[in-house]
């Protein structure tokens, strides 16, 4: 079975988007093995333009020991792509390595060598939207793709 992993930077509190992400997460059981893996946010009282790259930094350094098989990262500037779209690109690397890492950074981005780690970079929208969120977006895009790699009707 394909391993899919969805690792981020902070934790999800509201009931409300973990209750979606347990329920995607529920549905995902019968078509691979999800995980999703939390960690560290940086915080500072006060961030400045100069402390963003350490945060990133220091970010990165708990995400890249994460990175399995294909990786794809989340930013606003990778490639638009379509449920379908990412359904092949699914099936395919699932089929071809087995184990797919998606990347969800902190507040201010990804520093630049977990992009540069990347198999593929994705965007959702040119739109910011919260962490918490996004992640609820991601784990149902996540769904649907497996749902239309089997012909399920949940994809219309």
């Amino acid at each position: 079975m394909i391993k899919v992993s969805v690792v981020c930077v902070g934790k999800v509190k509201e009931s409300y988007f973990l209750d979606g992400i347990s329920e995607y997460k529920k549905r995902l059981s019968k078509y691979c093995e999800f995980t999703i893996t939390e960690l560290k946010e940086e915080n500072f009282d006060k961030v400045d333009d100069s402390l963003i790259n350490i945060i990133k930094k220091r970010e990165a350094e708990r995400i890249l020991p994460n990175l399995k098989g294909y990786v794809i990262v989340t930013d606003i500037n990778g490639k638009k792509t379509s449920s379908t779209e990412l359904a092949s690109l699914l099936k395919t690397k699932g089929d071809e390595i087995g184990v797919i890492t998606f990347v969800i950074g902190g507040s201010y981005g990804l520093d630049q060598s977990v992009k540069d780690k990347a198999d593929y970079k994705i965007s959702f929208s040119d739109m910011t939207f919260p962490h918490t969120m996004f992640r609820l977006m991601l784990t149902e895009q996540v769904y649907r793709a497996f749902t239309i790699i089997n012909g399920s009707n949940y994809h219309k």
